[in-house]
């Protein structure tokens, strides 16, 4: 479904005609460009801007499909890219991507939505608040949109950043940790391998956008001074990609702590258990010496015996315990 259209010239909205065959052409000889927002849309809804803005069928089929990656492609006569804005669920700990396809003209602007996690509308309010950025055309919007994603994945990164805090934290508080923790620990991998999915690859477009890759040149439909904003886009998103991999690499180093002091606990019992056992050993043995009924055993005639080896299995037993107890094994 088309959520918005409308035209703008010097960097003023005006309300886009009913008729989309006839928005690119006002747009034109206005000397602006028509933004067309959509949500999800169907084929054939899709199919009456594929048509208009003559967009290149590869293109639209991505755009309808979805799960993609981040992307730039370059077109005769546009620009598409991919975007994957990212939420982060801190109740139940879950990273979940949305798509942001965008169309970009000498005087078009389209962009398809998929998900719910994708700030559209408050960047064409934020650019309708900003003249004088809006004006630079079709790449201010591709920037605005492009800015407010990589934002969104810096206050992700915090969030994550702190929960995994939480998580350290129990994993070295000294009962360290429930039976639950290790199955967090790779649950929160997960989320940052799904985080990562959506920040890595979109280094190469912005640095394609900025000039700045590795291919050298320029990439069309995009304002000279637009480079300049999306060099400073990349460079918050290579912290982006930064606190990915310090993520990453914390959270194996924490599932390696939390199953080495799962080993230890484990040694810790199987030598209390072996302790307790080789105490349980001593008495058994002298209960069964004297269980096997044999005639020639003095001690069963002396009127102190019982006493005796009471007594004797009770020294042991204490002598054994400390000596345990010393070696830290009770």
């Amino acid at each position: 479904m088309i959520v918005d259209c409308a035209i703008y010239r010097h960097g003023h909205r005006t309300e886009g005609p009913e008729d989309l065959s006839d928005a690119l052409t006002e747009a034109r000889a206005e000397g602006g460009f028509v933004w067309i927002g959509l949500h999800e849309p169907s084929e054939r809804e899709f199919n009456l801007v594929t048509q208009e803005f003559a967009l290149h069928p590869l293109a639209v089929e991505d755009a309808l499909k979805a799960h993609q990656r981040p992307k730039l492609e370059v077109y005769d006569d546009s620009l598409f890219m991919v975007l994957k804005p990212v939420v982060y669920d801190t109740e139940h700990d879950t990273v979940s991507a949305g798509e942001i396809m965008a169309f970009i003209g000498d005087a078009f602007v389209v962009t398809v939505r998929h998900g719910e996690s994708s700030p559209l509308a408050a960047v064409r309010h934020r650019l309708e608040e900003e003249p004088e950025m809006l004006g630079k055309g079709p790449s201010a919007v591709l920037y605005a949109i492009a800015d407010a994603v990589v934002d969104h994945y810096l206050e992700v990164a915090t969030e994550l950043g702190t929960d995994l805090e939480e998580l350290e934290a129990e994993v070295f508080r000294p009962e360290g940790g429930s039976r639950a923790t290790a199955s967090r620990i790779y649950g929160f991998k997960r989320q940052i391998l799904e985080f990562r999915r959506a920040t890595g690859p979109l280094a190469l477009p912005l640095s394609r956008l900025a000039g700045t890759g590795p291919f050298g040149g320029t990439v069309p439909f995009v304002h000279e001074k637009a480079r300049l904003f999306f060099r400073d886009v990349g460079d918050h998103l290579t912290r982006v990609n930064e606190s990915v991999e310090g993520l990453d690499r914390l959270v194996s180093d924490i599932l390696s702590a939390h199953l080495a002091q799962m080993s230890v606990r484990q040694n810790d019992d199987m030598r209390k258990i072996s302790a307790w056992a080789a105490m349980a050993a001593v008495p058994t043995m002298i209960a069964g010496i004297y269980g096997m009924n044999f005639d020639h055993m003095p001690e069963l005639h002396w009127l102190w015996s019982y006493p005796a080896v009471i007594l004797v299995m009770a020294a042991l037993e204490v002598l054994l315990y400390q000596q345990f107890k010393r070696r830290g094994w009770l």
